[in-house]
């Protein structure tokens, strides 16, 4: 009887251990560069299911052109050792027969595969996900140019802000991504800046937001943040506006620490891993950008700044692991605010270098033009503006930050960057009617994009008494002529180019 009962027990605990129990494709039709869900009912054993190191759900998924595809999948609900609920949220970037299966490891070593399945997406006229193609453009997943005309809306509105002078405008609720994101698409806008801090999309704190939209949680990652960046996220889609989506450490201190500790780094890449399983399936997160002005965490501690190299290393480690688990790839992007860290802007996994710019605007094109020929790589300028200081009262120089905010645009847009520089004091700017300005940008753009379907050439131009610069699309030649003077300047135009016979000249102002 002894050996009946030990017998029996060995059995229950081995059929109670680690397996995939079932899976179901949810989405009812299948199609290119949309979203399928897959729900998978699993057994396992963990203490927290948010930990790669305790317990892992991915699907391997075979394209139809054979290329070999590994995604995340995350947890939903269940206990350890009972059932558990997991989800798949995949987009196809080919039409095709797809063939996939599931895997489940606990603590690093494979307990259990699923059946393998097949399932097939449909074509479509979607375009797909954002890739560098040149300096100039980004391109879409079925061959489209893209120029990101764009603003920084990096949070909702604070519960407490800190602005000395702004401090009422701030905090008006109506500052809030409903109103911001279709605001900025209704004017033209298709691309912006948002970061995940305390105070916006804290996926993983647990109370103390300054932010009246997030509930405290005791869970791993805050339901309600969660919630709000999937609500994000579909929004997005709706008004086809991309997204630099800019993570940040999380809810840690960025000490030397956070660079060097390899708990420090296991714990990040965890979070990098919920990332990409959940919002990673969507087209309109164009860039992942690592840190906001890195040489500014950087120098936290003037008298003992964290090593850059330390800083360069983690980088390099981090925009490869996140380049192996992002199935779609992503643009890999981090920033700084005015400090170089050597050998940051030359990691090959990174694929767009960025930096802001305050104070100067005027020297945006010869920044952008420097950084691509020293690194070979497109440049942003991610932040902009007159004046950065939020102790000063701005409407002191109101007309001096409506040119800025003007001229940034253009200089960006005859720049050899594929987003133009992004403004900052989106409150301040919207208030002051500045949003419909993004219009003559489009505008522009469009026709840029449309004549020499994403190519640029850099034409001189010959003028006395105006800034000027000049590119080539196609057939057609687009000059900007910006008088930095309060009276009107005659001065001659001179194009540098023999190739183009000129048939009509179209003078174009923008003032709304």
């Amino acid at each position: 009887m002894k050996k009946f009962l030990v017998l029996f027990f060995v059995i229950t605990a081995f059929a109670g251990h680690a397996q995939i129990d079932h899976v179901q494709l949810v989405s009812k039709k299948v199609a290119q560069f949309e979203r399928a869900d897959f729900s998978i009912q699993l057994t396992g054993i963990w203490n927290n299911p948010y930990l790669q190191e305790e317990i892992a759900l991915d699907m391997i998924l075979f394209a139809p052109n054979g290329e070999k595809l590994i995604l995340p999948c995350y947890y939903m609900s269940g206990k350890s050792g009972e059932g558990s609920s997991w989800t798949a949220r995949f987009t196809p970037q080919q039409a095709g027969k797809y063939q996939y299966q599931l895997q489940m490891t606990e603590n690093g070593k494979t307990k259990s595969f699923s059946e393998k399945y097949d399932f097939t997406a449909a074509p479509t006229q979607l375009k797909g996900f954002l890739h560098p193609k040149s300096n100039w453009v980004l391109q879409f997943d079925n061959g489209e140019p893209f120029r990101g005309i764009a603003e920084n809306l990096c949070w909702e509105s604070r519960a407490n802000d800190d602005s000395r002078f702004f401090k009422e405008l701030h905090e008006k609720e109506k500052y809030n991504y409903d109103y911001l994101i279709p605001l900025l698409a209704k004017n033209g806008g298709n691309f912006c800046r948002v970061w995940m801090c305390s105070w916006n999309f804290p996926i993983d704190r647990k109370d103390n937001f300054n932010n009246n939209r997030y509930s405290a949680s005791d869970e791993y990652f805050n339901p309600s943040a969660v919630e709000k960046l999937d609500q994000f996220v579909d929004l997005c889609k709706r008004e086809d506006v991309y997204v630099m989506l800019c993570m940040g450490q999380g809810d840690v201190s960025a000490d030397r620490n956070f660079f060097t500790s390899d708990e420090a780094k296991a714990k990040y890449k965890n979070r990098l891993r919920y990332i990409v399983a959940r919002w990673g399936y969507s087209p309109n997160i164009a860039m992942w950008e690592f840190f906001n002005e890195i040489d500014n965490i950087q120098f936290r501690r003037a008298d003992h700044p964290i090593p850059s190299a330390d800083i360069v290393s983690w980088h390099t480690e981090m925009a490869a692991y996140l380049k192996s688990i992002d199935p779609y790839n992503h643009i890999r992007s981090t920033s700084i605010s005015h400090r170089d860290l050597e050998g940051l802007n030359s990691i090959s996994d990174i694929d767009i270098n960025q930096k802001h710019i305050y104070r100067n605007t005027s020297v945006i094109p010869e920044e952008i033009e420097k950084y691509e020929k020293q690194f070979g790589k497109p440049y942003v300028i991610g932040e902009f503006g007159y004046e950065w200081d939020w102790s000063k009262n701005f409407d002191d120089f109101g007309e001096e930050m409506d040119f800025d905010f003007k001229r940034g645009l253009w200089y960006g847009l005859f720049s050899s960057t594929p987003v133009v520089p992004m403004s900052w004091w989106w409150e301040y700017f919207e208030n002051r009617g500045m949003m419909t300005y993004f219009r003559g940008v489009r505008h522009i753009n469009d026709q840029m994009i449309e004549s020499g379907n994403g190519e640029f050439v850099k034409v001189e131009i010959k003028t006395n008494g105006l800034e000027a610069f000049g590119v080539q699309c196609g057939k057609k030649i687009f000059v900007y002529l910006l008088n930095h003077t309060d009276e009107a300047v005659l001065s001659s135009v001179t194009i540098d180019t023999p190739r183009l016979k000129t048939s009509r000249v179209l003078n174009y102002h923008p003032t709304s």
